[in-house]
């Protein structure tokens, strides 16, 4: 049976680098799609199921961090921003908004094929999620996670679906509970990758998942070890 390709919207009000983005990524095996606005955007999705966006912060009308803000509501589809701004601040907007990743403009098509790869690759759910070493679901503090369909659930068993990133980021501190972590070191866990000098982006992430844990940095489950890093303050038991 042919597996159906890999799905991406590309999201840029400038037709140039919107074609150049979808032919190159087409070119590489993805059946990548575009849209000028989030009208147009909003068109594609009522038939489309998209894998992955790819969505400019600079648009008319609704803006990346619009466009992010409403699709996190009822959507967990992974998200890379594309940014020519120099501000670190916008960076950090997009990611507290949602996003998986960024890419600062002007940048080589060779490294946002890589971050497609890279984003995919840890948002997809992964077999060995059922293996022994990998349980379905784990417990910590009043928290169960399911693994496999990556979703939190509660004390009253309501269920939470998580972002690749928020879901990575906790995987990362449950596979190291009680273990100090510094920011480079959570950074290469969730993100497959170094972080780059002087990124501060991994505090954005960890302040996002305490949020979805109603977490206390002092006292909660996720705690600041002051020129350390971060540490999962809870034992992780398996349930299944």
């Amino acid at each position: 049976m042919t597996m159906p390709p890999t799905t991406l919207i590309v999201v840029d009000d400038d037709p140039e680098i919107r074609e150049l983005l979808a032919d190159y990524l087409g070119r590489h095996g993805y059946r990548a799609l575009m849209a000028e606005d989030a009208v147009a955007l909003d068109a594609l999705l009522e038939r489309e199921r998209p894998d992955l966006l790819i969505v400019d912060l600079m648009l008319p009308g609704d803006d990346g961090f619009a466009i992010c803000r409403r699709l996190r509501r009822d959507s967990e589809v992974p998200i890379i921003m594309l940014t020519a701004s120099p501000d670190e601040t916008d960076r950090i907007l997009g990611l507290e908004l949602g996003a998986d990743d960024y890419l600062g403009k002007p940048f080589n098509p060779r490294e946002l094929l890589a971050r497609v790869k890279a984003v995919l690759r840890r948002c997809q759910p992964r077999p060995e999620a059922l293996t022994p070493d990998r349980a379905r679901l784990v417990a910590f503090g009043d928290w169960r996670l399911d693994r496999v369909t990556r979703e939190l659930i509660d004390a009253e068993g309501e269920r939470h679906a998580l972002s690749g990133a928020d879901f990575l980021l906790l995987q990362a501190f449950l596979d190291h509970a009680e273990q100090v972590l510094s920011r480079d070191r959570l950074f290469e866990l969730s993100r497959g990758r170094p972080a780059p000098p002087l990124d501060r982006s991994i505090d954005v992430h960890v302040c996002r998942l305490r949020q979805r844990l109603g977490d206390d940095q002092e006292a909660g489950l996720i705690r600041t070890v002051r020129g350390a890093g971060y540490v999962l303050a809870s034992r992780v038991d398996v349930i299944a």
